[in-house]
């Protein structure tokens, strides 16, 4: 932020939320120690000292961050890292700081015109020109992206651990209801949109959250992708057969057939 800074939520908490929260704290704490410096500076060189300037530019590149956030948020969701797919997240995400920093850099210099107009002053930010203040603000915005995703990768990581099992039970939230399921009772978990599915053989539990983050949670558990959308449950695996396209037809021990991708083969070739 002005240096700038997926899941299971509680109730109406969104993935983007929770994040979002720690974002607006960290980026004024941020913003206040960065306010407090210029001033300090100035004071010890003999300058005269206004809130004024700081309080414009330091504002002004916060305000920008938090409208900007919850697009980063989804970024991320969209497209979070896996070890399958490293080269796509850092060069898919590197693309997108481009529009972002177009955005950010955009939205700050109208808000500084505006307020320093009001003021009866000038505000040059392209006196030197477009392209270097462009590359300039734009290696910096790099780190607060980063920053930001980083922010929405790690929270549902976190809330993801807070739900330990009990004994060998697995906490999940279903609404405002908390639900605890023996690992072994799950046959898989399909993401849906915002939300994943726990699929057991009397009902299917909608919990919202990202695939990725109950990989991580239950892999300790014999759970295996075997698609992108998808996650099995290895003890409840009865056969699976290759298909001539690669992919596989996976028939669980309640009967259903489901698909798993050849991507994901690996994962299936020891036992549960």
């Amino acid at each position: 932020m002005t240096s700038g800074g997926a899941g299971v939520t509680s109730g109406a908490r969104s993935f983007l939320t929770g994040p979002w929260i720690a974002i607006a704290v960290l980026g004024f704490v941020n913003g206040l120690v960065n306010i407090t410096s210029i001033v300090l500076e100035a004071t010890s060189d003999g300058d005269a000292v206004s809130l004024t300037v700081p309080l414009i530019t330091e504002g002004s590149s916060y305000i920008l961050w938090l409208l900007l956030a919850p697009l980063i948020g989804y970024a991320i969701h969209k497209l979070p890292p896996r070890q399958d797919n490293i080269p796509q997240f850092i060069l898919g995400h590197l693309a997108i700081t481009l529009p972002i920093s177009l955005l950010h850099i955009g939205g700050m210099v109208l808000i500084r015109l505006a307020c320093f107009s009001l003021l009866g002053e000038r505000y040059g930010f392209f006196d030197q020109g477009i392209l270097l203040p462009l590359v300039y603000e734009w290696r910096k915005d790099v780190v607060s992206y980063a920053v930001l995703a980083g922010t929405y990768w790690v929270y549902p990581l976190i809330l993801a651990r807070r739900a330990k099992p009990v004994g060998e039970r697995i906490e999940i939230r279903e609404g405002n209801k908390a639900l605890f399921l023996p690992p072994g009772d799950i046959l898989e978990v399909e993401a849906a949109g915002n939300y994943v599915q726990f699929r057991t053989k009397d009902r299917v539990h909608l919990v919202r959250g990202t695939l990725a983050t109950w990989e991580a949670r239950l892999s300790e558990h014999g759970f295996v992708r075997v698609h992108r959308s998808r996650l099995v449950n290895k003890a409840h695996i009865a056969a699976f057969k290759p298909r001539a396209s690669g992919d596989l037809d996976i028939t669980l021990d309640d009967g259903r057939v489901i698909m798993g991708s050849r991507r994901y083969r690996e994962g299936l070739t020891t036992s549960p």
